[in-house]
């Protein structure tokens, strides 16, 4: 499971984030998450992320949801009104393993965990 963590220290009017952290998924695979949901809003993401059939979308949706708490909670902003902002993806902690080959070799294998950071923001609304 990933580690949830709010970033509380820039109470900045109009964003909130969410980090998600040691997911067990290569960086690669969830970017593809990641760019699906950057610029949509937020409900489009979260249906996006409840039917997608990537393994990792359950937990990127937990951590939209828990950006979209730290937004009305923390910065008291719309939900309606909310969209995403920035979804970026960084490398995290690889694990080494070793598989035996032949004549007494061995090969690595690497398994990557990744971690996710999700921006939110408040649309705006023109006054005509």
């Amino acid at each position: 499971m990933a580690k949830v963590d709010s970033n509380n220290k820039k109470k900045d009017r109009g964003n909130s984030r969410a980090v998600g952290r040691m997911m067990r998924v290569s960086p690669i695979k969830l970017n593809y998450e990641a760019k699906a949901i950057r610029g949509k809003n937020v409900d489009d993401a979260l249906s996006y992320l409840e039917f997608s059939k990537r393994r990792i979308s359950l937990q990127v949706k937990k951590i939209l949801e828990s950006a979209i708490a730290n937004a009305e909670n923390n910065h008291s902003l719309d939900v309606d009104r909310l969209y995403i902002d920035e979804a970026y993806v960084g490398k995290n902690m690889v694990m080494k393993r070793w598989r035996p080959r032949a004549r007494g070799r061995a090969a690595k294998i690497l398994k990557p965990f990744s971690q996710i950071t999700i921006i939110l923001k408040e649309k705006i609304q023109k006054e005509d």
